[in-house]
């Protein structure tokens, strides 16, 4: 495996790929790989000739109030994983070399981003796609491969990819959990350890709504609730950010549970700001 700093020589390798008609596959990334990293790699491997894993703490992406300085990172053992699994090149970048001193462009899908996570995250998804789009004109990849565990981050990065006419294939891959359904994410390393026992209950609770719909149930504010009598009980040091029903493709927010939906939340518990999502309903033919 390669590990590759330098975005110009990132970018001279996959277009030499690219000019030999290999298929490249990108996944990007922030570090402290778990299972659903491996996942990704694992899916990019097993559909291309050659596979990017990007490590880069995107500073765009987060606030001046959020865990930019302590986002876990162990650079040591990323490389050892990104290496059992095949990966030809790992691209590890200083912030320096992806952003000028005077960087001034921005690529930002805001219809899609305004709700959800952006409600609270107003400049998270500027800084994903700018990024994205960046790491997407460095590597020239056939596939980029992204967990579905942040719903919205894939719908916008179709979208953006739909309306920037990107030749690139966007493949969602399912959310990988631990054994009582919490949704791996680099930052459960923060829960202590009475957190971590509550933390379930946010997958435990919209199973209960996806049971709701499948007896019936339609009304949006029943099923949150629901949820939320459900939370108060079995997960009472968390605290909601947010508890959304939408559109799986939109976005847009859903007052009644007719087509296709889905619910996304946000969960703060302790240090950990945890996301997890379901389908409700599937796209009716």
């Amino acid at each position: 495996m390669q590990i590759i700093t330098d975005p110009s020589e990132l970018q001279s390798c996959c277009l030499a790929w690219r000019m030999q008609g290999l298929k490249t596959a990108l996944v990007p990334t922030m570090g402290y790989f778990h299972a659903g990293h491996e996942s990704l790699m694992a899916h990019a491997r097993s559909n291309a000739d050659k596979v990017v894993v990007t490590l880069f703490v995107n500073p765009a992406q987060f606030g001046p109030n959020e865990d930019l300085a302590a986002y876990p990172r162990n650079h040591e053992r990323d490389i050892a994983i990104a290496e059992s699994h095949g990966v030809d090149v790992l691209f590890l970048p200083e912030a320096g070399s992806m952003y000028a001193p005077d960087h001034a462009t921005w690529v930002d899908v805001p219809e899609l981003a305004k709700g959800l996570c952006g409600i609270t995250r107003p400049i998270h998804f500027r800084g994903v796609c700018t990024v994205v789009m960046k790491l997407f004109m460095l590597t020239l990849p056939k596939v980029a491969v992204f967990g579905q565990k942040d719903w919205q981050q894939v719908a916008i990065i179709k979208r953006m990819v739909r309306d920037l006419n990107v030749p690139v294939e966007i493949v969602p891959c399912p959310i990988v959990r631990e054994h009582d359904g919490l949704a791996l994410s680099s930052r459960n390393v923060y829960l202590a350890e009475h957190e971590r026992a509550q933390a379930p209950a946010i997958r435990a609770g919209l199973l209960q709504a996806r049971g709701m719909v499948a007896d019936g149930c339609r009304n949006v504010d029943e099923l949150a609730q629901a949820i939320r009598r459900y939370w108060a009980e079995k997960l009472p040091d968390g605290v909601e950010d947010y508890l959304s029903f939408v559109h799986p493709d939109t976005l847009a927010p859903l007052e009644r549970i007719d087509d296709a939906a889905l619910c996304a939340v946000a969960v703060k518990l302790g240090k950990a700001r945890l996301i997890d999502n379901i389908v409700l309903t599937e796209q009716s033919a």
